[in-house]
């Protein structure tokens, strides 16, 4: 039996330049895994809470080193010795050494940069990529009949930012394009790619002020409306000689709990002035969107406690448009099933630091699928080099995967991961595409 023999935690930085957690997990064979925590900016207030050093003037406050002492002391203490292939077992005991609901006391960049890890370190001992052994993992969790073998995902990529991830320059957080035309991930990237580039030219071409980057790698751009993110993008598709909603379709991000007030249950948004909306006028304005675009994706379209407003919004679009909870469900099964209990959303993105283990987001995952959800595994805003999450939709068959704009490393670094898994599954290799949305389109 292999078994985990040393374990390693240190400070490193994130695409913002901000301090994260990476762990190295050292076999009894000699073979070593290495990963990096993520970390978001619209983070919701259902996630496992990441520890930081408030307290310590270093990086503004923001530093890591307790979580990382957490992973060099008593973390190390607990799992040495036990089955490097016992990841459910490992999770398990990393749970439960924490003992808190949200992993708040060891902190869930600490615990979750040990999870996955000891993944990439159980891949390395077998001597196989690392969806390989993720696969074999997810199989062991599956009935006889269930969606066992890897599947390339459907990449859904960001082409202009709003909200937190830009400024706040836009109400919406994220407008993005999936190339549902595309018949394997290889040529969907390539689709992508040029967009994004005409995304640039049109913006240049109309002189756009602060047509900068956002931090997922989107054109970050000062727009009079919401609405002008959408018909720039559609305006890019059409100059490639694509057709919008046959070749490429548009999803968008909404992040609504960042815009609304609790206090009123008001959504208020001022990129075009001052509308406030309940949330059965936000239900009409997406669905006006809906139908005047075509969108066949919602993030996050209501705020992430309005229940009664998810399930209107469900009941109105969610035969014909994905509605994804992010912030409604933090990768949380006790969420997810709140949410099918209530008819509310169809869609859940998948963030393994949002829940804070591999184990755990296996479980969402499961749980979503088993109940017809649509499953999109997502990285953060504050990424690294760290690609995981590629192997993770593949070896899950997710579906979908978000990973941020075709620009800056921390997000093709992801990208160009798919495309060496793709090489590595060969002819054989099964592409999601436009079925993972399970949307008829034109």
């Amino acid at each position: 039996m292999l078994t985990v023999m040393k374990l390693r935690g240190r400070e490193v930085l994130d695409s913002r330049g901000r301090p994260t957690v990476e762990v190295e997990v050292a076999g009894s064979n000699g073979e070593v895994g290495r990963a990096i925590v993520p970390s978001g900016a619209s983070t919701g207030r259902h996630e496992a809470i990441e520890l930081r050093d408030p307290e310590n003037r270093r990086y503004g406050g923001m530093g890591v080193l307790r979580a990382v002492a957490h992973v060099n002391g008593e973390m190390a203490a607990a799992i040495q010795g036990m089955d490097l292939e016992d990841q459910a077992g490992i999770d398990a005991a990393l749970v439960a050494l924490d003992g808190t609901p949200n992993k708040g006391r060891l902190g869930a960049n600490a615990v979750l940069g040990i999870s996955l890890a000891v993944a990439h370190t159980a891949a390395a001992a077998r001597g196989v990529p690392l969806y390989v052994h993720l696969n074999r993992l997810w199989r062991s969790r599956l009935e006889p009949g269930e969606f066992a073998d890897p599947v390339m995902p459907m990449p859904m990529v960001n082409m202009i930012s709003g909200g937190l991830h830009a400024g706040a320059n836009l109400d919406f957080q994220d407008f993005l394009m999936i190339p549902v035309g595309a018949p394997s991930y290889a040529e969907a990237l390539e689709m992508t790619t040029a967009v994004y580039r005409a995304v640039g030219a049109v913006l240049r071409e109309k002189d756009m002020e602060g047509a900068l980057v956002g931090d997922e790698g989107g054109y970050g751009p000062k727009l009079a409306t919401n609405a002008q993110a959408v018909d720039l993008i559609l305006e890019a598709v059409l100059a490639c000689g694509l057709e919008p909603g046959r070749d490429v379709a548009i999803a968008i991000d909404v992040a609504a709990s960042h815009f609304y007030r609790p206090e009123t249950a008001t959504y208020h948004l001022t990129a075009a002035g001052d509308d406030v909306l309940d949330s059965a006028g936000m239900t009409a304005l997406l669905a006006h969107w809906a139908k005047l675009y075509p969108i066949v994706s919602i993030e996050d379209g209501l705020a992430e406690d309005d229940w009664n407003g998810w399930s209107n919004l469900t009941g109105m679009l969610g035969d014909s448009v994905q509605l994804i909870g992010d912030d409604l469900f933090a990768t949380q099964t006790a969420r997810l099933r709140q949410g099918v209990e209530r008819r509310a959303g169809n869609a859940i993105l998948i963030k393994v630091n949002q829940v804070g283990t591999l184990s755990e987001t296996f479980d969402a995952l499961l749980l979503a699928r088993r109940h017809g959800y649509r499953t999109i595994v997502s990285a953060r805003s504050g990424e690294t080099e760290d690609t995981t999450i590629a192997d993770l939709a593949v070896a899950t068959a997710a579906g979908q995967i978000k990973i941020g704009s075709v620009a800056r490393s921390e997000r093709l670094a992801k990208y160009n991961r798919l495309l060496r898994i793709e090489e590595d599954l060969g002819p054989s290799a099964k592409f999601a595409g436009r079925e993972a949305l399970s949307i008829k389109l034109i």
